[in-house]
């Protein structure tokens, strides 16, 4: 059975989908504050994380990135004000795996729980835990990189996005347009801009500055290609 936290302020939206998921084999546990929140969160046996942006007493972007940074692989759900793009896009960029705004019919958050589930299932299934390359450690289940020197390197969710992307396609050219499916999140317009300056941002936590640089070179008018030589740690 699917287990759910579920923190939401509003009583009668708490009571419909702690009975509506239970009749889809979800269990959840519904909280109703964000001092609540941090307290269970931290250690509750859960699969996922269904996330009220708008509370009256906690910041919803601020206990996605608290969660996600204690929590890196626990799936988190936002469910956000309709017209509130910012705050979704925001919220994308913190970690969170997907977004429903509201008001949303119970059956389509159903079916989104089960996508997220399966595609962070499908993740880790392809993609070897921890890569080392030119002396660094990825650590994609921590969500965390490693300098030689041991030190950790923070990343955005985008920055993670886009170095997965890069050790799994290592020694491949990749063009910005695939560059941009392989890494888009759900809900966020990107383009390939967008994707230049996460290389730039990226080369530069890696040390790794120009188009000519050790890991991540440019190659006119065709793309990126990480040339580090990947593999699993171990």
């Amino acid at each position: 059975m699917t287990r759910c936290l579920l923190l939401d302020d509003d009583a009668a939206i708490r009571a419909l989908l702690v009975d509506y998921l239970r009749q889809h084999a979800m269990q959840v546990e519904a909280l109703a504050d964000g001092a609540a929140f941090r307290r269970r969160a931290p250690e509750a046996e859960v699969d996922l994380v269904l996330l009220d942006l708008m509370l009256p007493d906690d910041d919803g972007l601020a206990l996605c990135r608290w969660i996600k940074g204690l929590r890196p692989t626990l799936p988190v759900i936002m469910l956000t004000a309709q017209g509130d793009p910012i705050s979704r896009v925001l919220g994308l960029e913190l970690g969170a795996d997907d977004y429903v705004a509201k008001p949303f019919e119970p059956r389509e958050l159903a079916a989104r729980i089960r996508a997220v589930l399966r595609r962070g299932q499908a993740v880790a299934a392809a993609a070897s835990a921890t890569v080392v390359f030119a002396g660094w450690t990825f650590d994609r289940l921590r969500r965390q990189l490693l300098a030689p020197d041991g030190a950790v390197v923070a990343l955005s969710a985008a920055e993670f996005r886009l170095l997965s992307a890069f050790v799994d396609h290592a020694g491949q050219v990749l063009g910005r347009d695939r560059l941009l499916a392989l890494t888009q999140a759900p809900g966020v317009e990107a383009t390939e801009r967008s994707i230049d300056l996460a290389v730039s941002r990226l080369r530069g936590k890696l040390g790794d500055g120009g188009a000519e640089g050790r890991l991540i070179r440019t190659w006119r008018g065709q793309g990126y290609q990480f040339h580090g030589a990947v593999r699993p740690k171990g």
